[in-house]
């Protein structure tokens, strides 16, 4: 069997920066002095002056791209999740949010994925925090594929957009030439009856991985990737609710805030079902490879099969 692609959604990130230079002229992109590890370093080499580094500073930065984007421009600003969303949240709220300006936030290195650099990094609060923000747009790409068409899509929507990226390599599973990426509508990847599994992120290949062990089991699985947060798709999760009766989510995130608290609110405003939600369970997470640490914490395929295997 052919090796499996594997690129982390930083790298795509940076690439598609560069690759949207030519067609959106009002594009700027500021970093934190993280260049080399957000991969805008791809950007600054192409257009040079167009880039900003504002240093360890992402409220300064914050508030450079906001002026920015009063003057027309389309600011992306750059760093770590914990950073960007964390260090960074009353700027966000009150200079993007509040006056609900063009500006794109691209947070790399979110989740525990981080690894080695350990709890103090691993930002698994972020997609909270932004939800709360009204007007704020929030998306968390799952490959490659998606990563570059969700750049793109920020940089053709007017208004705030919160864009979540990985450090870590993972599988590129979209075929680049059939894909299509649209704000606020989740993705059929397989059909079942059984259950409904709603992943994001890297978290999208560890339910096809356990759909396919579940099938192995004589278990359908209806798999849906939900890559805009906010605005959630609606639609596809009550169909394949009604269709199940009951869902799982996972997310390399906290369990409080995130994508299984954006799902439980539509199904418990529209039809309630029985839901479990696979992911940090109001816990840091620690220092170890990533491959281990999403293993361990059971964000893997084999750990969200067993997950699914338990609502069953």
């Amino acid at each position: 069997m052919a090796d499996i692609k594997k690129i982390a959604t930083r790298e795509s990130y940076g690439n598609a920066l560069a690759e949207c230079a030519n067609d959106f002229p009002q594009l700027v992109v500021l970093d934190a002095d993280l260049a080399g590890a957000t991969k805008t370093g791809v950007f600054k080499k192409a257009c040079p002056e167009r880039f900003i580094d504002c240093g360890i500073a992402e409220c300064n930065m914050t508030g450079i791209a906001a002026g920015l984007a009063t003057c027309g421009k389309i600011p992306f600003i750059s760093s770590f999740a914990m950073f960007a969303a964390g260090r960074n949240f009353e700027q966000v709220r009150n200079s993007i949010g509040y006056p609900h300006l063009n500006v794109k936030i691209g947070a790399t290195h979110a989740g525990i994925t981080v690894g080695e650099d350990g709890a103090t990094h691993q930002c698994n609060e972020d997609i909270a925090l932004m939800r709360t923000i009204p007007g704020m747009t929030v998306i968390v790409p799952s490959d490659d594929v998606e990563a570059k068409a969700a750049v793109r899509a920020a940089l053709e929507y007017e208004g705030p957009v919160y864009l979540r990226f990985g450090r870590a390599a993972v599988p590129v599973f979209n075929d680049e030439a059939t894909y299509k990426f649209e704000i606020g509508k989740g993705v059929k990847l397989r059909d079942g009856k059984d259950v409904t599994i709603i992943a994001t992120g890297i978290c999208v290949d560890s339910a096809l991985q356990a759909a396919e062990k579940l099938a192995a089991d004589g278990i359908e699985a209806d798999v849906i990737n939900i890559h805009t947060i906010k605005p959630i798709d609606q639609d596809i999760i009550l169909e394949s609710a009604k269709k199940t009766g009951k869902v799982v989510t996972v997310e390399e995130h906290s369990v409080i805030g995130g994508l299984g608290s954006a799902v439980c609110d539509v199904l418990a405003e529209n039809y309630p079902v029985k839901v479990k939600k696979i992911g940090m369970n109001d816990m840091f997470g620690e220092s170890g490879p990533a491959a281990a640490l999403v293993a361990k914490y059971g964000l893997d395929g084999e750990g969200v099969y067993k997950s699914v295997k338990e609502i069953l």
